[in-house]
């Protein structure tokens, strides 16, 4: 995000603290966030209505409640006039700020359920059987299926063997990629829930399962590197061969065999 959108964003940000307070039903607030992201994205005229910079505050505020009064709750179009009123880079980083706050309200209540955990592990592991599935892959990632049918495929794989946020996340992302990719898409909100706990993930790749005292030792070591909490996402795959491969953001250290073996045939090669 542009200067701008980063200070509306911040703006948001700063009033869905004021909303999540104890009692809050965070399910209901993120439905109805989620039900407000997809109508800007279905209407590039009502998306230019609530960026444009010289249009009326009030008369957006206003307009939100035309919208959407009485079919969402205060609550939710609260939020929304927040929004609206700000100045913003681009109409799209509006209506990504919309979606990350519905996020974010689910997060938050599996937070207070003790599952925030569990949610990071869950979507993790979601994305990485897709990834490995190129069938379902397929049927997921494809423009042609209907997003109601893939919501309930995630829905009926993931019913009791995930958190309801995990479950109700991983339908999202499915039934209204709103023109990303899966994985992108299940990235993002994996972002927002390290950020939201203020630490940071390392995606890991070994050859061989890591044992909880190696992962112990890694996760110290990462942490002393970083300064933050580190949470690790380890993927088995034997094609590494041996030694590990860490990612943190945009930082990758690769002790892989593979890796070594391809340095050297590109040094053989004179390359």
């Amino acid at each position: 995000m542009q200067g701008s959108s980063r200070a509306a964003a911040a703006a948001g940000q700063e009033a869905l603290l004021q909303v999540l307070q104890p009692g809050t039903d965070t399910d209901a607030l993120a439905e109805d966030l989620f039900g407000m992201t997809s109508a800007l994205d279905s209407s590039a005229t009502l998306r230019r209505a609530f960026a444009d910079p010289s249009r009326d505050a009030d008369a957006k505020r206003g307009l939100v409640d035309a919208l959407f009064g009485g079919k969402v709750s205060e609550s939710a179009t609260g939020l929304l006039k927040t929004l609206v009123t700000q100045r913003w880079s681009s109409e799209r980083d509006l209506s990504d700020t919309l979606e990350s706050l519905a996020v974010q309200s689910l997060l938050v209540g599996a937070e207070r359920a003790g599952r925030a955990d569990a949610v990071e592990d869950e979507l993790f592991r979601f994305e990485r059987i897709v990834a490995n599935s190129p069938a379902l892959r397929d049927t997921l990632g494809s423009r042609n299926t209907d997003g109601p049918g893939k919501a309930a495929l995630v829905t009926g794989l993931l019913e009791g063997k995930a958190s309801p946020e995990t479950i109700r996340l991983a339908a999202q992302a499915v039934r209204v990629p709103r023109g990303r990719r899966l994985d992108r898409t299940l990235e993002a909100y994996l972002d927002l829930a390290a950020r939201r706990r203020e630490e940071l993930t390392a995606v890991v790749i070994a050859a061989v399962v890591l044992s909880g005292a190696q992962q112990a030792r890694l996760k110290r070591s990462l942490e002393g590197i970083y300064g933050k909490r580190v949470q690790l996402q380890v993927v088995q795959d034997p094609a590494v061969m041996g030694g590990i491969r860490v990612q943190v953001g945009d930082e990758v250290v690769d002790g892989t065999v593979l890796r070594r073996l391809e340095e050297a045939r590109r040094h053989l090669a004179g390359g």
